[in-house]
């Protein structure tokens, strides 16, 4: 098939190259020509595992371009996919949705034919309507253009194998017998016929789907911080009672990862836009709990501060402080609401040096942080330093020998945001070592 891939950040780039593996014809749009400059290279503008080698090999061959003309992309094919940015508008807890508006009528206009258009961006359930009204209010083929749902459920770093390999596929739609299902169930043919659960619902059941999913996902992290809470209070170990519970087949081990909480783009603005919305309809109160799991993953931040400020004997002014993390998970360079640099920027502020280092992220950091200080090896970021704070579990940190960091530091004292460093290890290297959750 030949579609689009309108947007093309993180979700767009990726899904733009994974329409490509799949053997299609793609041209991904985007009104950022910098970011279409460097995708047409081959590369993209974030790191993602393996994405890079994907998009060389597909603009290599042809399948695959980018442009910044909404006409070249609306004369290219008759399915476009929309993966532009809903970001948390400035201030409130509701989604910006301003990105998916602007591209609605910039391509609308230029729609003269029956077209698809598949929206993956996350939204406020309610959105498919005035979605479907722009459309056939600006497009000439007026209502030979459907709207179909189609939110995503990607990692980061493992967004390709959640693309071409999902858990499930969801399908959303106005109505029960449409044209538009036909057309996605075509260009998604080999990964149904790979047997991935594929599930074809009504547009308010769609939209809800991924905000639901993130909110569950990070009720189950708050939750097992909470849990940490009462551990460091009881001298419990968090890590092992998570092993605990994950056994239960109905509570299960995956993603309840006690440590320094969530960030990135998604959590934490799906929940609040999960909140914002549901208070919308009058609902409120039956999320009244995702305002906990919020708050719970914000003291996490301010508990890995006081631990600082407890290992330094109340003295953070002057104090050298190294961070081994900026992203706010491993193998990715998105900072965005990043745990490790929240923590870092409040300990600024109260006075300390602090030198970050990061595999991926240290440019974007800098940009963002500028009065942080920035090294790239994390051995040589430990010198001189009276704290080592591990707050990103990249597994290259979990390696390194702390034999060869205890003559460097000041003041051999760490402390570990995840449960990934070997705490026996560091003591017996000479470490002062603490862990979020663990006596």
């Amino acid at each position: 098939m030949k579609l689009t891939v309108i947007g093309c950040g993180y979700l767009g780039a990726t899904h733009a190259a994974c329409m490509a593996e799949l053997g299609h014809e793609v041209l991904g749009m985007d009104s950022d020509l910098d970011k279409v400059q460097v995708l047409n290279t081959g590369k993209a503008p974030f790191h993602e595992r393996d994405l890079d080698e994907m998009l060389a090999r597909h603009t290599a061959s042809g399948r695959l371009k980018f442009t910044a003309s909404y006409a070249e992309a609306a004369a290219f094919a008759d399915l476009h996919f929309i993966g532009v940015g809903t970001p948390q508008q400035p201030g409130e807890n509701a989604y910006d949705l301003s990105y998916l508006f602007a591209a609605v009528r910039q391509l609308a206009p230029r729609l003269k034919d029956p077209a698809v258009i598949a929206v993956k961006s996350t939204v406020p359930v309610g959105t498919a309507p005035r979605v479907r009204d722009l459309l056939h209010e600006f497009a000439p083929a007026g209502d030979r253009v459907e709207v179909a749902w189609n939110p995503e459920f990607l990692r980061e770093s493992f967004a390709i194998e959640d693309t071409l390999r999902p858990d499930r596929l969801v399908l959303g739609f106005d109505t029960k017998h449409s044209w538009a299902e036909a057309v996605l169930r075509q260009c998604f043919d080999k990964v149904i016929e790979a047997g991935t659960p594929t599930i074809v619902t009504d547009w308010a059941t769609a939209e809800l789907a991924k905000a639901s999913a993130n909110a569950f996902l990070a009720t189950k992290i708050s939750f097992i911080n909470a849990v940490a809470e009462v551990c460091e209070a009881s001298g419990a170990d968090v890590n092992t009672l998570a092993d605990i519970l994950g056994h239960d087949a109905r509570i299960g081990r995956r993603g309840m990862r006690p440590g320094l909480g969530f960030g990135g783009g998604c959590l934490p603005k799906d929940i609040r836009g999960f909140m914002a919305r549901a208070g919308e309809l009058g609902a409120d109160q039956a999320l009244t709990i995702l305002r906990e799991v919020d708050a719970i993953n914000n003291r996490r931040r301010e508990r890995m501060v006081d631990l600082a400020r407890e290992q330094l004997e109340g003295i953070l002014m002057g104090k050298r402080i190294t961070v081994w993390g900026a992203a706010f998970k491993p193998d990715t360079d998105d900072i965005r609401d990043s745990p490790a640099l929240a923590v870092a920027q409040k300990l600024h502020e109260l006075g300390a040096a602090v030198t970050v280092t990061d595999p991926q992220a240290v440019d974007k950091a800098r940009k963002q942080h500028p009065e942080l200080d920035y090294v790239d090896d994390p051995i040589a970021a430990v010198q001189d330093a009276d704290l080592l704070l591990h707050l990103t579990e990249w597994p290259q940190f979990a390696h390194i020998d702390p034999h060869r960091l205890a003559a460097r530091a000041a003041n051999p004292r760490v402390i570990d945001g995840h449960g990934t460093l070997n705490a026996d290890t560091w003591r017996q290297a000479g470490w002062k070592f603490r862990a979020l959750g663990r006596p």
